[in-house]
């Protein structure tokens, strides 16, 4: 039985746990983020850097898994599609930082409201992620809920400071913080694609 396993059957991965742990990491990073913006702490903003290589080599695992295997627990499209969206919250929090050190921008405490925001995000996208085992669509169904909810709260408070902005006369201001605040609604625009795929998947095993 033992050579018919390793051999034979149809190999198995558990995506459910490979899944969690990339939401994982995402959720670690915005809060990560959110807190090395409210400290100014550059030390842990470096350490974010670090933790996005280490999201990608997870991306980069599960997804050659998926291509290997032949047995899933949901269709391979609904997977792949997650597998990339989970991937696009950690690069999207990477270019926040990349944008920020090219701005030369400092001071980051200004954006910790909205990045509270996007912790409860994430954090609702991992909790939801952690119900697919159970095939528990009514637990599913409020996470995905408050994500798209959420969403609408980031959008409008990005709109709200980017009116703020566009009332002052500094120019290179104007253009750099309204880039970086077109950064967060892009990490919170990431977030509620990869509900809507957690929604898709979560209908499909009920």
């Amino acid at each position: 039985m033992g050579f018919i396993s390793k051999y034979l059957l149809p190999k198995e991965i558990d995506f459910n746990t490979a899944l969690l742990q990339q939401a994982h990491i995402s959720r670690t990073m915005v809060e990560d983020l959110h807190q090395a913006c409210i400290n100014e702490d550059k030390a842990m903003l470096a350490s974010i850097s670090t933790a996005a290589l280490q999201a990608r080599e997870l991306k980069t695992r599960n997804m050659s898994q998926l291509l290997d295997v032949f047995i899933t627990p949901y269709d391979k499209e609904s997977i792949y599609r997650m597998i990339t969206q989970l991937d696009w919250i950690t690069l999207s929090i990477k270019h926040f930082l990349l944008e920020t050190e090219a701005y030369g921008i400092r001071a980051l405490a200004g954006y910790a409201p909205i990045l509270k925001i996007l912790v409860a995000m994430a954090t609702a996208l991992e909790e939801g992620i952690s119900k697919l085992s159970a095939k528990a669509l009514d637990a599913i169904t409020p996470k995905t809920d408050q994500i798209h909810d959420q969403y609408d709260e980031v959008v409008e408070a990005c709109a709200s400071a980017t009116a703020q902005l566009l009332a002052q006369d500094d120019i290179k201001h104007i253009i750099r913080h309204k880039d970086i605040l077109l950064q967060l609604k892009e990490i919170a625009k990431r977030i509620q694609v990869s509900a809507n795929t957690l929604e898709d998947m979560a209908i499909k095993i009920v």
